[in-house]
């Protein structure tokens, strides 16, 4: 038995906008784990403890986008590699640097998330997948939040 969903997003944008959501989440989840191990200064406690949250927030994510491209029929791509060769977000180089700019790294890959879930909200729209633009439009809530705080940081500096 074809199900309406299945066939409304197989071979589409919405397929490519999953995996390519999926990458960008994925290399988010890492960014932000760097930054909470390498941030240092005044800022240390709460910086630290802030994006513990985000990554902790960020891992069943992950796993969410990853199992809405099997219940399409789709495989799920892995592998730092993989993911890495994916998404658009650069890495943070290893050094030390001022807690804001790990704070503006993490504001510049939380936008390319957003980005690529508008697209996606649009893509699964169009193809009548109601189930993905749901899930895109609750991630879009999460990283416009993160986004707001990361900002909040960042003013009066």
């Amino acid at each position: 038995m074809k199900t309406l969903n299945k066939d409304a997003t197989k071979n589409s944008a919405v397929v490519k906008g999953l995996t390519t959501l999926l990458a960008d989440t994925y290399a988010l989840l890492g960014q932000t784990q760097v930054a909470h191990w390498n941030v240092e200064g005044p800022a240390f406690f709460s910086l630290h403890i802030a994006f513990e949250n985000q990554y902790n927030e960020l891992f069943p994510a992950v796993d969410e986008i990853a199992e809405r491209l099997r219940a399409l029929d789709e495989l799920a791509p892995g592998g730092l590699k993989t993911l890495a060769s994916l998404s658009s977000i650069s890495e943070l180089p290893i050094e030390h640097m001022p807690a804001k700019d790990l704070v503006a790294h993490l504001i510049e890959c939380n936008e390319i998330v957003v980005a690529t879930s508008m697209e996606l909200r649009k893509a699964s729209e169009e193809a009548g997948d109601l189930e993905t633009q749901d899930m895109v439009i609750a991630r879009i809530q999460v990283h416009e939040k993160a986004l707001w705080m990361l900002r909040s940081f960042l003013k009066n500096l």
